[in-house]
């Protein structure tokens, strides 16, 4: 007999352990006492509570701190300290984020988060909003959220000389970061052996069409584009390889693979792991598919020079030029190049980080 392993343990982010850390600051700022443990509500619904590891409160202040436990994923902050400090603004000031020690500051355009604010993702941020908002409104008396907002991570600034913040424009420390508050223990074979039960459970049920996305707001965008059924869709994360090696021996009719600008991107250049840690962005290919297109040597030059696929694909956009068809197709050819002669129709779907589909492209059969 075969001894089952045990499935690994999922963690949280640190958006999720500094909305956590927040909302017990501002418990204790209105209450006099600190909520131990503090629950919080995720994106999806979950509400998840968080052991305090330190807190502390002053005249006018309150500061709060969570370990981030990341589970079973190798995650460079499994094990930090996040800390969240609330301090009191003069009404209709609203809510403002600073970054303590520890967290980045964003210096370059071309990331979600504009130059000089903080380096707290927009997720994290609205997760915070919330959850202050709910002290608010749970708390005797009414109240405002005119509130200053500081995270810091304990040795986040020499742990984010281990990232790619460096090369990205922030500087000082590490990003606040999480789309739905949960960490997925990053393991290849325990993943990608996820992604083959999705398409054994797809393909049992008969189902004609799934959808490969990288993350979660090209899922609920292609779910959402196609109106596919939870079993439909296939969370391959980073693996594109994975899925379509899969796929071109056990095949459905129609697969959809739906994934942000720069990955796709990647996925265009040839790579079949689109992890940040395989390979990074060839800006000056972006360039070229953009000449290719009708852009100038003007816009070649400044796209080739841009901090991220993102802020390269907005010159693009600026200037009037569908770089998202282009960058479905490159993708697109090297996906159908994977799953050769089997049949399958296959489309790729890009999307911004507002879950708007920005370029398609399509092949009736593989």
């Amino acid at each position: 007999m075969t001894q089952e392993r045990a499935p690994l343990k999922r963690g949280w982010t640190t958006g999720c352990c500094a909305t956590a850390a927040a909302r017990a600051a501002y418990a204790a700022l209105l209450c006099g006492e600190f909520p131990d443990p503090v629950a919080i509500t995720l994106p999806r619904g979950q509400t998840p509570s968080f052991a305090l590891a330190v807190h502390e409160h002053g005249d006018g202040w309150a500061m709060a701190g969570i370990i981030k436990d990341a589970g079973d994923d190798p995650d460079a902050t499994h094990g930090v300290l996040v800390r969240a400090t609330v301090r009191p603004l003069k009404a209709g000031s609203g809510l403002v984020f600073k970054a303590g020690p520890g967290v980045g500051t964003v210096t370059r355009p071309g990331l979600p988060i504009p130059p000089g604010e903080p380096a707290i993702n927009p997720v994290p941020r609205r997760m915070i909003r919330q959850a202050l908002e709910a002290v608010a409104h749970e708390a005797p008396g009414h109240h405002q959220v005119d509130l200053e907002v500081t995270i810091a991570i304990d040795d986040g600034e020499r742990i984010a000389l281990d990232t790619l913040n460096g090369r990205l424009g922030i500087v000082g420390g590490l990003s606040i970061l999480g789309t739905t508050g949960i960490v997925i223990p990053f393991s290849c074979s325990a993943w990608i052996h996820s992604i083959h039960r999705g398409i054994d459970v797809a393909r049992a049920r008969g189902l004609p069409h799934i959808a490969g996305s990288t993350g979660s707001t090209s899922e609920t965008a292609v779910q959402a584009h196609y109106g596919l059924e939870e079993s439909a869709l296939i969370e391959m994360g980073d693996f594109v390889g994975g899925m379509l090696k899969y796929l071109r021996k056990h095949p459905v009719p129609r697969v959809t693979i739906a994934g942000g600008i720069a990955k796709m991107a990647k996925l265009g250049q040839g790579m079949l792991d689109v992890h940040s840690k395989r390979g990074v962005i060839d800006l000056e290919r972006l360039a070229r598919l953009t000449r290719e297109t009708g852009g100038d040597n003007d816009l070649f030059e400044r796209i080739a020079g841009a901090n991220s696929g993102l802020e390269a694909f907005e010159l693009a956009s600026d200037a009037g030029i569908a770089l998202g068809d282009r960058l479905a197709e490159s993708a697109l050819n090297c996906a159908a190049q994977v799953i050769q002669h089997s049949g399958i129709e296959l489309d790729v779907m890009v999307f911004d980080r507002q879950g708007q589909c920005v370029g398609h492209s399509s092949l009736q059969d593989c």
